[in-house]
């Protein structure tokens, strides 16, 4: 008999410290100062933190939890968290009490010379410290031993740099509200009080049987197959996309929805993906900080709660090679604080002044620093993935669709014979519905697509934190912004001053619109004349953070220092070069350890069988023997050059060992990977000593 599901309706959000549970255990007083700062943005009250904190404190442990942490985003690309009890020192009676103040809640401390610093911080310097972001709700984690409070943070040094994702983040959203409201003000809005910057992360994973894990110590230590023949079968039939989903991994599903629903996640959509054993989670919109601590927490989970299913969740970008890799769309809007989308096009775009002021400014933004963009969805694993297989290309370009594609064309030309009409979806059957097509396609091609009412970043990784990409859109379209507020401030036709910036500014970057395939070969050499970027490594992509450009970018809007910015560009470096001697090392282990000693074996057998065949062996024997010694030296010679070229490697640093990484040992680990691939397909299955693809991805499905 099937489990009992929870109730969605009544549960939802049942472990979230919300609104509702906020006018029930804090003062009301303090209740409507924490919802205005929550609502407007308005400087937090540090008076309020007690009265808060013993509010929180008694929810949390009517719930369960003996302890809480504060919870942040290090520059690791994962979530950090140190747990505390409510316990306070015993009383001269050894009384213990529950307590938790209001500086407990606020801030915290924490070792910030063990997290990545990109040289803020020295060893000797330790301290650092994590700060209450209470615009993104509290909330508490079950498991099977207990509960634990979490309550978001910010993540400083001792000196006050970010040392984490959410801290730019949260200056981006500010920054790009100030602009965004002063732009409403022009249009006669005296109303709204913020603009909110939203995220919908989908997030892509693979599954597979944690039984077969432990046999493949590429997996144990980079999270992807390092070697692997690809299986008679991959998604050549394209069978698996929206396919039924079975029930181990249904089972799966519900569990992680239901979780998720009670931390206040609205987890939405959810389906096989088009790789084999491939699958994908959508959440609704959330403000982009939520959207960030959400998507951190989906991750947790998902990885969490597939090891009691007997599985393995898979993030990493390029699990298996030769079929689709994963990513993470950023799907990215703007609206204000009552409910306005500001990138809603109305019934005629071209006569809708307000829309076409923020698709000018983002139209402004990516060609201007399309390489930040690039830079923001950069890693050594998501090089991996993009330019095939659903991924887009590494050259920026922005898809509008034909129709507003057409509306662009008319106000840079003067052309008024534009009209946006819906047109009917003719199906050819009468008992269908009528069927309205939308005003733009959908370009799996195109790196940011506008579709509707939001944009879809479709680089993003799997494995990455969406805080990032999510900075620097705010933080580019609110300095455009600005760029248009400083062009009409004196006008004294102030239509007339925006139609004419919007037309120049729409005139000037026309290059960045393209609604073609990103894939053809004709795209890279029409982005190359355009003018265009295109950055295939992520290594180049990091040296952006260097730019004169970038560095004023940020800095004139607040959202990260030089020093914060260099500091990120060494982290990134570092990681790059880090991930690939590992892979490198891994490769070498299993080599020198599992496979070569298996193929060995192998050929002794194969050379047994020729000496007892006593001159009548099979011509397939010693062709099959001919076969395997060729790709075994093959191996033996690519395994000596990729061993001497990671003890080359040291002495390096930063961006030069990034790039020896790419130009070296990456070209090293291919050519060790070919002969083995190869050489999995001649020995007998009963010798090869690992999982090979077809047992990963199709024994789950």
């Amino acid at each position: 008999m099937p489990e009992k599901r929870i109730d969605v309706e009544s549960e939802f959000g049942i472990d979230v410290f919300d609104d509702t549970e906020m006018r029930r255990h804090l003062p009301k007083k303090v209740y409507e100062e924490l919802d205005r700062t929550i609502r407007e943005g308005k400087d937090l009250d540090a008076s309020l933190a007690d009265d808060v904190a013993h509010g929180l404190k008694e929810w949390a442990i009517s719930k369960g939890a003996t302890h809480y942490t504060h919870w942040f985003q290090p520059l690791n690309g994962l979530t950090a968290e140190k747990h505390d009890s409510f316990l306070s020192r015993p009383d001269n009676r050894g009384k213990i009490m529950m307590t938790f103040s209001g500086k407990e809640l606020i801030k915290g401390e924490s070792d910030a010379s063990s997290f990545p610093s990109g040289g803020l911080r020295a060893t000797f310097e330790a301290r650092g410290y994590t700060a209450w972001d209470c615009t993104s709700p509290a909330f508490v984690v079950h498991d099977e031993y207990g509960a634990v409070l979490y309550i978001p943070t910010a993540f400083c040094s001792y000196t006050g740099e970010a040392l984490d994702e959410k801290t730019p983040l949260l200056r981006a959203m500010s920054y790009l509200s100030d602009k965004a409201v002063q732009v409403l003000r022009l249009f006669g809005d005296t109303t709204t009080k913020k603009v909110v910057s939203f995220a919908g992360p989908e997030q892509e994973y693979f599954l597979i049987d944690s039984d077969r894990l432990a046999r493949r110590k590429d997996l144990v230590y980079t999270g992807r197959t390092l070697f692997g023949a690809p299986a008679p079968k991959g998604q050549e039939l394209e069978d698996h996309y929206y396919g039924p989903i079975r029930e181990k991994i249904s089972s799966f599903m519900s569990e992680v929805n239901e979780t998720l629903w009670r931390l206040g996640v609205a987890a939405k959509t959810e389906h096989n993906e088009v790789a084999p054993s491939q699958h994908e989670l959508a959440t609704i919109y959330a403000p982009a900080n939520v959207a960030a601590d959400q998507n951190q927490l989906v991750m947790i989970l998902l990885k969490r709660i597939a090891k009691k299913h007997g599985l393995i969740c898979l993030l990493g970008e390029k699990p298996f090679q030769g079929i689709n890799g994963s990513g993470k769309h950023n799907n990215w809007s703007i609206g204000t604080d009552d409910g306005r989308e500001l990138l809603k096009p109305g019934d005629n775009p071209c006569e809708n002044l307000l829309f076409l002021v923020f698709l000018t400014a983002i139209l402004m933004g990516v060609d201007e620093f399309g390489g930040l963009i690039r830079e923001s969805a950069s890693g050594y694993g998501n090089d991996l993935r993009l330019g095939g297989h659903e991924a887009p290309p590494a050259i920026l370009s922005v898809f509008l669709g034909n129709d507003l594609s057409k509306a662009v064309q008319d106000i840079i030309h003067g052309d008024k014979s534009f009209q946006w009409n819906k047109t009917i979806l003719k199906t050819g059957v009468k008992t269908l519905p009528t069927l309205f097509r939308d005003t733009t396609d959908r370009n799996r091609t195109s790196p940011f697509a506008f579709t509707g009412n939001k944009f879809e970043f479709r680089m993003v990784g799997s494995e990455s934190n969406v805080s990032e990409a999510n900075t620097v859109l705010d933080t580019i379209v609110g300095y455009e912004l600005s760029k248009y507020l400083d062009a009409v401030k004196d006008a004294k036709d102030f239509q007339k001053a925006t139609r004419d910036w919007i037309r120049k500014s729409l005139s000037e970057h026309e290059r960045i619109v393209f609604d073609g395939d990103g894939y053809s070969k004709e795209w890279v050499e029409e982005a190359k004349r355009r003018g265009l970027p295109n950055m295939s490594s992520s290594v180049d992509a990091i040296s952006v953070l260097s730019s004169k450009e970038v560095i004023s970018l940020f800095e004139e809007s607040g959202v990260l220092t030089r020093n914060e910015l260099l500091s990120r560009m060494e982290i990134k470096y570092s990681a790059y070069s880090s991930q690939a001697i590992i892979d490198c090392k891994t490769m070498s282990h299993m080599a020198h350890k599992i496979l070569l000693p298996s193929v060995n074996r192998y050929l002794a057998f194969l050379y047994q069988e020729r000496k007892s065949a006593d001159g009548k062996v099979p011509s397939y024997v010693s062709e099959s023997i001919v076969n395997i010694e060729k790709r075994l030296e093959e191996a033996f010679l690519a395994l000596k050059k990729l061993d001497e070229d990671v003890v080359k490697a040291n002495g390096r640093k930063g961006e030069k060992l990034a790039q020896y990484a790419r130009d070296v040992l990456l070209p090293d680990m291919q050519a060790l990977r070919k002969p083995l691939d190869e050489l999995e397909l001649l020995v007998d299955k009963s010798y090869w000593p690992i999982p090979s693809y077809g047992d990963l991805l199709f024994h789950t499905i």
